[in-house]
């Protein structure tokens, strides 16, 4: 079995404020080796499972946070950006068998996690098809896409709410919820050991149920913290300027979807 894990931060057990989250402050250090160790338990619970080629993508924001040196000898881990317009699931293919997330959070607009955003701080929010969407969705449409199903989940609380909403087959873990500007959290090693547990149990089961139903028409919108923003990405090509900060784009095919986002977020 080959398992793509796609690994973020600002859903990882006791995370709260940006600057646990940023490569420049000090607290930074103590939530990426929590990231690491989130990303190896995902690890040990695909190869319980019966996983035999793994491959992580790092994908907060510089996608240099995870401590190579902890992660098992035997997987394979992607640093950095490409530019690729997979983007948190750069270089996904037919051949996987499933995806992982860990680490993941609600989205932009929500008011579930202190850390909520979709892509960047520059949209305050992105809707497809009429609904919110979490850079979970996003990328679990982008696998779908590939005939790659993402089977399992951790993060926040409200994220879970959302995938239950989306697909309720797919394996989720929530390590902690928002409150306000404040976190309810599991400890760091109970959150490791759910997600081992959750990883292993979501890979046992039925996991081309967890393929989401990509859409033949896409529409999407995109409200901007900044109408400078919207003023200046309007002129993607088939974007239109609907409001004052927001954008609209229409396409029937997803992929073309995931290339603007790469240039407009």
């Amino acid at each position: 079995m080959k398992v793509y894990i796609s690994v973020d931060i600002e859903g990882c057990a006791g995370i709260t404020h940006w600057d646990e989250a940023g490569k420049n402050h000090a607290d930074w250090q103590e939530f990426r080796e929590q990231m690491t160790r989130e990303a190896v338990a995902a690890i040990e619970g695909a190869q319980i499972a019966g996983a035999t080629e793994i491959l992580v993508k790092d994908a907060h924001s510089s996608g240099r946070n995870i401590i190579a040196s902890m992660l098992p000898a035997d997987v394979r881990l992607i640093r950095a950006w490409a530019g690729h317009p997979l983007c948190m699931v750069q270089e996904l293919d037919e051949s996987f068998d499933a995806v992982m997330m860990i680490g993941y959070h609600s989205a932009a607009g929500s008011e579930e996690n202190s850390l909520a955003h979709t892509l960047s701080h520059d949209a305050a929010e992105i809707r497809i098809n009429g609904h919110r969407a979490s850079e979970y969705l996003i990328h679990a449409l982008a696998s779908s896409m590939l005939g790659v199903p993402t089977v399992f989940v951790s993060g926040d609380k409200g994220l879970m709410t959302e995938i239950e909403e989306v697909n309720p087959h797919v394996g989720r873990c929530a390590v902690k919820e928002g409150r306000g500007q404040s976190t309810i959290s599991m400890t760091p090693s109970a959150a490791v050991k759910a997600i081992r547990e959750g990883a292993a149990a979501a890979l046992r089961g039925n996991v081309k149920a967890s393929l989401l139903q990509v859409p033949e028409h896409v529409i999407v919108e995109i409200a901007y913290s900044n109408p400078v923003l919207a003023a200046r990405h309007q002129w993607y090509p088939g974007m239109e300027h609907v409001g004052n900060r927001t954008l609209r784009f229409e396409t029937n095919h997803y992929f073309d979807v995931l290339r603007m986002l790469n240039y407009v977020t």
